[in-house]
């Protein structure tokens, strides 16, 4: 029987239930306005690394649905969460679960109604967020001409993850920044409210950057040249200490939960100003051009997808 990736099993639901395109969101008709739906599902066993408390686990459940949120410019309003818990937990990681959703309610501005819970052999948590919009950036929409743009750079959370679960090393202070990268990430949602008005088409980049801009430049039906790697220095040397490939690691990693947008020139002033706001470290990585695909503009390179997915990784 041959082994199904996340994206074919997802086509395989889209048949049955209807749905076409994909998306980062699921929306619907209500009144004048988009009703505005998300979920996410975090298990433990693939998502929760080495080190990470419950409380932090349960804030990087929320930060998954509010990062999708923040690529399509919708402000979250009401969330439900449901969870399996271990009948070995202690009332005290419950309630490090508990308020890990309460704090993270709080710290993106919606609040939790309810949910449920049930007994399970690890630690899964689904978490489903609601607003309402009068439209969303959509994944397809870049036009040529548009500035690809990036809200930080690209893998630090790669290069944590090497080092919690493959023993890497790195020094202590670039060791602390990629720790923190992949137990509190930080969704772009200020920013993404702000800036949606002005970008031509976005996604979340969470199953990675290789991934995300493909998806983009197939659904826009262009050719996405990249002109700027979004990498640190920092980077460059723990590649090297540890004899990977950068380029892996800043294209496929995943869960960086930044932005990837297309910006007409008239907005990109705008764009900028948007980001200095929201202490964006604002990056333009390429073109937006005619044709398909998207390619290293020096070396004609193709990128491939080559990010995270489930059943697959």
């Amino acid at each position: 029987m041959t082994k199904l990736d996340e994206k074919e099993i997802i086509k395989i639901f889209q048949k049955s239930l209807g749905n076409k395109t994909s998306e980062d969101v699921e929306t619907f008709r209500l009144g004048k306005n988009l009703g505005v739906i998300k979920t996410d599902t975090l298990v433990e066993s693939t998502d929760i690394p080495p080190g990470m408390n419950p409380h932090d686990a349960a804030r990087k459940s929320v930060v998954a649905c509010v990062s999708d949120f923040a690529a399509k410019g919708v402000w979250p309003l009401y969330g439900i969460v449901s969870v399996a818990i271990p009948k070995k937990y202690s009332a005290k990681k419950i309630k490090e679960i508990a308020d890990g959703f309460r704090d993270a309610s709080s710290e993106f501005g919606f609040s939790i109604l309810g949910g449920d819970t049930n007994e399970g052999k690890e630690l899964v948590m689904s978490v489903s967020v609601f607003g309402i919009a009068q439209g969303i950036v959509r994944r397809g929409g870049a036009k040529a001409g548009d500035s690809i743009i990036v809200t930080g750079p690209f893998g630090n959370t790669s290069a944590g993850l090497k080092l919690l679960l493959e023993k890497k090393k790195a020094n202590q202070k670039y060791a602390r920044k990629i720790k923190n990268a992949v137990y509190r990430p930080n969704p772009r949602l200020g920013f993404g409210i702000l800036a949606g008005t002005y970008m031509s088409s976005a996604m979340d980049s969470s199953d990675g950057l290789s991934t995300t801009l493909v998806e983009m430049a197939s659904q826009s039906k262009k050719k996405f040249a990249i002109t700027n790697i979004p990498k640190e220095l920092e980077l460059e040397q723990f590649a090297a200490q540890n004899r990977l490939d950068v380029m892996d690691l800043v294209f496929n990693g995943g869960e960086e939960y930044e932005i990837v947008g297309t910006v007409p020139q008239r907005n990109l002033k705008k764009i900028k100003q948007i980001a200095k706001l929201n202490k964006i470290h604002l990056i333009e990585i390429g073109m937006v051009e005619k044709g398909n695909g998207v390619f290293l503009a020096e070396s004609n390179k193709r990128i491939t997808s080559g990010g995270w997915l489930h059943f697959k990784n």
